[in-house]
């Protein structure tokens, strides 16, 4: 009988303890769905931040790369440009009066003067802007008037082309995305290159004619 009170007694506890475990888990539910739920709002406000954080650096890559700074006004011509190699950058002028500045690559092999066709250099000198060119395989070109009768006598000298088609132009066509990142290293075969957007501008406010000089 001792044995037996004993038994009643277990069961009796054990009942009690799941009654007990059962009333823990009704008064806890409300407090997990309700865990659940702040959980899930915080991942919906993490994502919307990083997906405003994405769109955010998606919208300064693209000003960077694509907005042109302080545009000229319309009816703006100059008369005078200036590419300092070294500096990698192009200036433009007028009645003597710096106008504006633009960030530019070169040729691939950007150190001296150009010596040869497919030396990949870019000339120094001074020149003119001779002509122009919609339909050229980079977004717009300005065509620089090398060579010079000295250029070409020096070639002469070594037996070789003095080369020729040296150009202001854009980004290659179909490649204009790329914006102002093309100037991340020298690309061209011995032109001066700008992004579509400042070309469209050099474009507009350049006559043909203008004198260009190209300093080491």
């Amino acid at each position: 009988m001792r044995h037996g009170a004993c038994v009643g007694n277990h069961e009796w506890w054990s009942l009690g303890e799941r009654c007990g475990e059962r009333d823990w888990a009704k008064r806890t539910r409300p407090l997990s769905v309700a865990f659940s739920h702040v959980l899930l709002k915080i991942r919906n406000v993490s994502r919307s931040i990083i997906i405003l954080f994405i769109a955010v650096c998606a919208l300064a890559i693209y000003l960077y790369s694509h907005h042109n700074w302080r545009p000229l006004p319309p009816g703006t011509t100059i008369d005078r440009i200036v590419v300092e190699k070294t500096a990698r950058r192009l200036s433009i002028f007028r009645d003597g009066k710096e106008i504006k500045t633009y960030r530019v690559a070169l040729g691939r092999n950007p150190i001296g003067s150009k010596q040869e066709e497919g030396d990949m250099k870019t000339p120094e000198g001074i020149y003119k802007i001779d002509g122009r060119n919609a339909q050229s395989s980079f977004h717009l070109a300005l065509h620089i008037s090398y060579p010079s009768d000295n250029d070409s006598a020096r070639a002469v000298k070594r037996g070789v082309s003095a080369g020729f088609d040296i150009m202001i132009h854009g980004i290659r066509n179909g490649l204009g995305w790329i914006g102002a990142f093309h100037r991340w290293k020298d690309w061209t075969v011995g032109c001066i290159a700008l992004t579509d957007e400042e070309i469209e501008e050099l474009w507009r406010v350049t006559p043909d004619g203008t004198k260009i000089e190209i300093r080491p």
